[in-house]
Order: C-alpha cells, then sequence, then structure tokens
C-alpha cells in the first residue's frame, strides 16, 4: 500500500512535469512502453529488486535499454528514480502514471466481454449506452471472447460491472427458485 501511493506521488509529479513541457502524449506512451518491457522481462524485474546491484549500474541499464527510444525527460526521471532507491517501483509508476493520463484526458477503459464475438451494430449500440453515461469521454474498448457466458454480453469501466449475461442470469433464476 504504502509503495502505491509513493508511486502515484512519483507518477503525479511526471505528469506535472510532462504537461509543462508540452510532451504529455510522449512521456505516456514511454510510460505505455516500459510498463510492457516490466511486464515481459522477469530478469528486468530480478535487476531493479536486487539490493546489491547499485544504482549507477541500475542507470546504466537503463540507459542501455531506452536511450535514444524515449523522451530524455522519461529517462532522466527514470535515473532520478534510481539514484533515489526506488527502482522496484517503477513498474508501479509507470502504471500510475497511464492512469492518471487517462483521468487527465478522460479516457474511459471499457471491457466487453460476449459469448462469441459482435458484430459492429451491438457494439456500437452497447458502446452509444457507455457514452450517453460519460458525457465526452473518449472511449477504449477491449474485447474479449468468454463462452463461459453462454450468451449475451458484460460490460467492465472501472470498478463498475453491467453484468447481460445468459449464465448471470441462468445463476439469478437458480436462486430465485431454490429459495
Amino acid at each position: 500500500m504504502k509503495g502505491t501511493i509513493v508511486a502515484s506521488r512519483y507518477a503525479k509529479s511526471l505528469l506535472d512535469l510532462s504537461i509543462e513541457k508540452n510532451i504529455l502524449d510522449k512521456v505516456n506512451t514511454d510510460m505505455v512502453q516500459l510498463s510492457e518491457v516490466c511486464a515481459e522481462s522477469k530478469e528486468l524485474i530480478s535487476v531493479l529488486n536486487n539490493p546489491t546491484i547499485n544504482s549507477d549500474k541500475k542507470s546504466d541499464i537503463f540507459s542501455a535499454l531506452f536511450k535514444g527510444k524515449i523522451e530524455d525527460v522519461s529517462l532522466d526521471f527514470i535515473n532520478l528514480i534510481t539514484k533515489h532507491s526506488r527502482e522496484s517501483l517503477i513498474p508501479t509508476i509507470a502504471q500510475s502514471f497511464t492512469k492518471l493520463y487517462k483521468t487527465h484526458n478522460n479516457i474511459l477503459d471499457v471491457e466487453l466481454i460476449s459469448a462469441v464475438a459482435l458484430d459492429e451494430a451491438t457494439k456500437s449500440k452497447i458502446m452509444d449506452k457507455v457514452k450517453s453515461h460519460f458525457d465526452g469521454a473518449t472511449i477504449q474498448l477491449t474485447e474479449k471472447i468468454d463462452a463461459s457466458i453462454l450468451g449475451g454480453f458484460i460490460v467492465k469501466i472501472g470498478d463498475k460491472q453491467i453484468d447481460s449475461s445468459v449464465a448471470s442470469q441462468l445463476t439469478n433464476l437458480k436462486s430465485i427458485l431454490l429459495n
């Protein structure tokens, strides 16, 4: 919990700096890339969490990986975090930054789960309903297929969920009949 709070403070600082320097979109791209690299590389996470490797060596590793591939502000920020021995928080900071970026730009992550692939007309109707509840938000749709829901769909928006699946309706019906 404490690490998450610290990570979100660092992410907020980076957000403020990138807004000030007018490179918010570029820094967000860097943080998404950094999150992906951390998620894919167990070796990098091991290096970040290894207390026997000094911060200068970790900074050199980040420079070798990202120099010329990400903004200088992003790389300097990573080096600053490493210098203060907070490198184990880098994946969490990158994720926190992306969340703050989406909030700042009014981008809404929507996950649509269905038993089969939905046609464009059905997806459009569902997204129109979602948009009507979130005025002006940009919708970032992620679709998943899950045959276990039998039919219908589930829409997840942040910590909210709209479950119109056949499986949940059958479960509700079973519960009513057993009571």
